[in-house]
């Protein structure tokens, strides 16, 4: 066994409302400094000896991960205008190739297009493998094509930080382009005359914080600046209606919105106020033209309704009163709404599920009716728990949708919905290779009693060789049995239960998977997200408790065979979990973790602080906050033999980071392990970092697949499932 890395101690003191904290790791956060970057490779090298003896596990995790993966496929063609676009991937490359065909039947049923065969009249718009050439990591986050068809706007991101570099490329056969723009963020809409296009800035904190309006053909100093954000807590983001005829911005925080509208083909003209910002109101607006012509402002509102409604205003009667189309529903969570020409999609969640509802609209002087919802039907996804969501849907005149169905043992598919008759036609279904049988396999969910009584929803898939399920739905276990328990629970983001084709090599082990949806997260409503932030935030993580030890008490499994995952968020409740009850588990993954909240909440320099404080509080303004953020913050609360109390033996971990990620900083997994082997030589920690990527790890499927490997044998060998 080699010696863990070690660095110099270097006592740094942040003061807060009379208190001082020392932290000695706290000048790791210097990314250029040539020592921190010795320690980053130290560690890796570590966990490399470490868990070599893995080795063989982690062969046989990824050819099996490779061996249920069609390399070579195509997404299903998706319309818009007159060309089909879709997505190929081919055996042995990393990216996918970008791809659009000709419309020449006139209907929208996709054509059939087989993966592996070259087909006559197929243009390649972008092949992100070329595009990798050269670079150790590529992220595509801008792809846009413009409304003639004749140009396609691309930004890509080499390092992982989020900043990308914006190209204009000819389509049609036109001379290139010298347009190239620098720190440019997701957010990009073209403008109807395909001669402009806007793009959103980010600033110093990574914050996109300015609209900017480029004409192409011309140099990126003559670019316009529309729009500017000042408010540190407010993002900007563009994008435009689906039948394109408006540009949209939103100025937003994570409690407050508002938004402006223009026309798309006038994008010189200034864009125009739709409401003004309220504190704590939210809102989002969707453009929809009926057939008398008439243009209307379909908004979603947590004004007087917690868990949001429908209203509905022509766009030019600004005097007119919003007129009520759906009414609050507690507990029915409205997510958003979807125009199409002579129907409405709305997706909502409720008890725990998500959900898509059609809504044909009438070919009359109100398009809506006296009862909007009375004509609604939802999309059968069959069994719960399943996730029902909107596919890709291009076109405003359509008469299908399309969705995407899943469930934790049911592979991805890709369906058409007949509007008029609710008909659903199956396009594509993941194909997973190795004769995979949803037979084999049982899945289900749990409710598991919280501290102060509240109901926690688990969603379960094992193999049928250690759960049963009952005619009824009811999940036994046949005994404790190896687990891996996820879990997130912040920002209202929803872990809904879907298939993944990796996950199989746990459960062909032995191993059952399942996810505490924890509040703070969105699966049961709004209500469930303000349970776990602020001053409740501790809730997310006692939840989480609370499902571990009904687990161990109903024998699903032991703490000797128990490990936790999550990550970014999801990372700060594995740190904070460990903190707590360290004694019921095994192990536990922490990826890209946010284990180091308060110091990081304490510094409005780094990217997402300010705009964080409607989350988790302002610990600098806030003593309140601070004296929350400090009880709960895993960093600030590792304990070990120096402390007070009694020497604690951690998990074992394995957390990871990326050096060049601006959502969570490489440097608090970093301090974080070397905490733990501060606390007591006898904990066990790993670390690693990936020197050339972000926040989402490795940007070629194959080192994803590598990566999760390793993972996934780290816990199959600590979880001590059969391999």
């Amino acid at each position: 066994m080699s010696l863990a890395p070690r660095v110099t101690q270097r006592p740094f003191e942040i003061t807060r409302h009379g208190d001082t904290r020392v932290d000695p790791y706290y000048w790791l956060n210097q990314r250029d400094n040539e020592e921190v970057l010795a320690h980053l490779r130290a560690e890796n090298e570590y966990l490399a000896q470490e868990l070599s003896y893995l080795a063989p596990l982690e062969g046989e995790l990824f050819e099996e991960i490779k061996a249920r993966i069609e390399e070579t496929d195509i997404s299903v063609p998706v319309r818009r205008g007159d060309w089909w676009y879709y997505e190929r991937t081919r055996e042995g490359l990393n990216y996918p190739i970008s791809c659009r065909l000709r419309v020449t039947d006139g209907v929208d049923t996709p054509p059939a297009i087989s993966p592996d065969v070259e087909i006559a009249g197929e243009l390649v718009i972008l092949d992100e493998n070329r595009e990798a050439e050269g670079h150790d990591f590529l992220s595509v986050g801008v792809l846009a094509v413009s409304p003639d068809d004749s140009w396609v706007a691309v930004g890509v991101d080499y390092e992982g930080d989020e900043r990308h570099r914006v190209s204009v490329r000819p389509l049609a056969g036109q001379s290139p382009l010298d347009d190239e723009l620098e720190d440019v963020y997701y957010g990009f809409a073209w403008a109807g005359d395909s001669r402009h296009f806007f793009y959103t800035r980010v600033d110093d904190a990574m914050r996109p914080w300015q609209l900017w309006r480029h004409e192409i053909g011309t140099p990126a100093e003559s670019d316009v600046l529309v729009m500017q954000e000042d408010d540190a807590q407010y993002n900007v983001s563009v994008g435009r209606s689906r039948d394109d005829s408006v540009i949209l911005v939103s100025v937003s925080s994570s409690s407050t919105s508002e938004m402006y509208y223009l026309n798309s083909l006038t994008p010189t003209a200034d864009f125009i106020l739709i409401e003004a910002r309220c504190q704590d109101i939210e809102y989002g607006v969707e453009h929809f033209r009926d057939r008398a012509g008439h243009d209307w402002w379909l908004k979603i509102t947590n004004e007087d309704a917690t868990d949001f409604r429908l209203l509905a205003r022509r766009v030019h009667e600004e005097d007119s009163p919003w007129r009520e189309l759906i009414a609050h529903r507690p507990g029915q969570r409205l997510d958003g709404v979807d125009t199409f020409a002579d129907f409405l999609a709305i997706s909502e969640r409720y008890d725990g599920s998500s959900a898509v509802r059609i809504v044909p609209l009438l070919d009359a002087p109100d398009p809506f009716g006296e009862d909007l919802l009375a004509r609604a039907y939802f999309v059968d996804g069959g069994p719960a728990p399943t996730t029902v969501s909107l596919s890709a849907n291009a076109m405003y005149e359509t008469t299908r949708l399309r969705v995407s169905i899943s469930s934790l043992v049911t592979p991805r598919l890709v369906a058409d919905i007949d509007v008029a008759t609710g008909a659903l036609t199956i396009l594509k279904q993941q194909r997973v290779l190795g004769g995979y049988d949803a037979t084999r396999y049982v899945t289900g969910r749990l409710w598991v009693e919280a501290s102060d009584g509240v109901r926690i929803p688990v969603s379960i898939v094992a193999s049928r060789d250690v759960v049963t399920r009952s005619e009824n739905g009811e999940l036994t276990a046949k005994g404790p049995s190896p687990f891996l328990l996820y879990g997130y629970g912040s920002y209202e983001i929803s872990i809904d239960p879907t298939f993944s084709s990796l996950r199989l090599s746990l459960l062909d082990r032995g191993i059952i998977f399942a996810i505490a949806h924890v509040r703070g997260g969105g699966e049961m409503g709004r209500s469930w997200y303000e349970m776990g932030k602020l001053a409740q935030k501790p809730t997310t993580f006692s939840d989480f408790v609370a499902v571990a030890q009904f687990l161990v008490d109903q024998e699903w499994t032991t703490p000797a065979q128990l490990c936790a995952r999550g990550g970014s968020a999801g990372g700060l409740l594995m740190g904070a979990v460990m903190n707590l009850a360290p004694q019921l588990f095994r192990c536990v993954v922490a990826e890209v973790p946010f284990v180091d909240a308060l110091t990081t909440m304490l510094d409005d320099s780094l990217p997402l602080t300010v705009g964080e404080w409607e989350e988790w509080g302002n610990p600098d303004a806030s003593p309140e906050a601070y004296r929350t953020m400090k009880s709960y913050s895993p960093y600030d609360n590792v304990r070990g033999v120096n402390d007070d109390t009694s020497a604690r033996i951690y998990p074992h971990l394995f957390a990871a980071g990326g050096l060049n990620d601006s959502r969570v900083g490489y440097w608090e997994p970093t301090k974080w392990v070397l905490k733990l082997r501060d606390a007591n030589p006898a904990n066990v920690a790993y670390l690693k970092t990936e020197l050339g990527a972000g926040h989402g790890g490795p940007s070629g499927r194959y080192d994803a697949w590598r990566d999760e490997a390793q993972v996934l044998a780290f816990i199959v060998h600590e979880v001590g499932a059969v391999s």
